[in-house]
Formats: C-alpha cells, sequence, structure tokens
C-alpha cells in the first residue's frame, strides 16, 4: 500500500516537471515574440540585460507553475 502512494507520488512529481518544463518554454517563446528583438541572437551575444531578464523570467515562471501544480497534488 505504502509502494503505490509512493509510486503515484513520484508519478506526480514527474508530471509536475514535465508540464513546468513546458510552460517555461512556451513562456520562453511568447517573450521572445512580444519583444522588438531577437532574445536568441542577444544571449548568443552575450547580452547580459537580456540574461538577467531572461533568467528572472525562468525564476518567475518556475515559482508560479510550481506553486500551482504543487496545489493541485495536494
Amino acid at each position: 500500500m505504502e509502494i503505490s502512494i509512493t509510486l503515484l507520488n513520484l508519478g506526480y512529481a514527474i508530471c509536475g516537471v514535465v508540464l513546468a518544463l513546458v510552460f517555461m518554454v512556451a513562456g520562453y517563446k511568447i517573450f521572445d515574440r512580444i519583444t522588438p528583438f531577437n532574445t536568441s541572437k542577444q544571449l548568443a551575444e552575450k547580452n547580459v540585460a537580456v540574461g538577467i531578464v531572461v533568467g528572472s523570467m525562468f525564476v518567475g515562471l518556475g515559482i508560479s507553475v510550481g506553486l500551482v501544480i504543487g496545489m493541485g497534488l495536494n
């Protein structure tokens, strides 16, 4: 009985990670479309300001999606 609960929680955690990654990629694509510059090109040119913005966007999306998924699992 306990092993099935553990496996179920592991499955939920894996699904949560996959969903979080999907939402992060989607968020990056949306951000890339709404900005007037090419984000990938700017990151390749080592633009620190764009790197900080993209990094903070990933942190924010990760926290928000993680909280939503975590609350949904309880």
